[in-house]
């Protein structure tokens, strides 16, 4: 049997760039799915999970991580999933390829896969700044990656101030040509519901006047775990029977609150050609 090629970030860009998607070639992908089980969870944990390490390591060895680095360590867990025989399919990006500029992200947020992987794809586009929970910003051997990273933090109790805090960071962000990454539903839930969905985003886009790139996510191969603390919670057990897709939609603009409207449905269109459980 002739041994695996391996994606790189690379052959990822130059493939993807062509027309806007990317699906996992046969000769890069496992013929068979791995086994799921404890093994396969710990090795896809890991490939993930580097992209922590890795940003704490830049930082300590030349004190500064640039945005192609960052791209580069959240690249693993594509490989992975490939090896394991998952496929990865990105799709519906031609639009975002074709503007030149930065635009809003909004993405359902099932997992805690898209926050680490996403960056590698929008980053192909441009420089990016993330809207993420607090916690993950303070952690002490990421405190300075997460300034390199653009990492917006968020406390999550008060609306009010996380409105404000989107608003003064997100606008300088995009007045500096970074695009913004936000996920309206706050907490993961693999649930997608009209509920949970903030228009925050959308008010931001707005405000900015940039355009609204909506995303569905479908990284139900590793959903957090029900009853697990800390990083265990994170990263649940890898079910290699699932597919990974990232499809992005057109360009929308308007006012917010009906862009909001207009991005919902469409994820939800997705999510329910996926089979995923959603809700108005």
């Amino acid at each position: 049997m002739a041994k695996l090629k391996k994606t790189t970030l690379e052959i990822f860009r130059k493939e993807f760039l062509k027309d806007g998607n990317y699906t996992s070639p046969p000769e890069r992908l496992a013929p068979k799915r791995r086994k799921s089980g404890i093994f396969t969870t710990m090795g896809f944990t890991k490939a993930v999970f580097s992209v922590f390490p890795s940003c704490a390591w830049r930082e300590f060895v030349s004190g500064v991580m640039t945005q192609d680095e960052w791209a580069h360590y959240c690249f693993p867990g594509f490989t992975k999933a490939e090896q394991y025989g998952v496929p990865v399919i990105v799709d519906g990006w031609k639009d975002r390829r074709d503007y030149d500029g930065p635009v809003v992200y909004l993405a359902n947020h099932m997992s805690t896969l898209e926050t680490l992987l996403l960056p590698a794809i929008t980053l192909t586009f441009g420089p990016l700044a993330t809207v993420v929970k607090d916690s993950l910003s303070h952690l002490p051997f990421l405190r300075k990656a997460a300034i390199d990273m653009k990492l917006i933090p968020i406390g999550r109790k008060s609306p009010k101030e996380d409105l404000m805090t989107i608003f003064e960071k997100g606008q300088e962000a995009l007045k500096n040509n970074y695009s913004i990454l936000i996920f309206p539903q706050g907490a993961r839930s693999k649930l997608f519901s009209s509920k949970k969905f903030s228009s925050i985003g959308a008010k931001l886009a707005e405000k900015a006047n940039v355009p609204v790139v909506p995303i569905a996510v479908k990284t139900d191969i590793q959903l957090t775990r029900p009853n697990g603390k800390g990083w265990f919670k994170d990263f649940g057990t890898v079910d290699t029977s699932k597919d990974i897709r990232f499809r992005a939609g057109p360009l929308m603009r308007g006012k917010a609150r009906d862009v909001n409207v207009e991005v919902f449905n469409w994820i939800k269109a997705q999510l329910d050609e996926w089979g995923m459980p959603t809700e108005a």
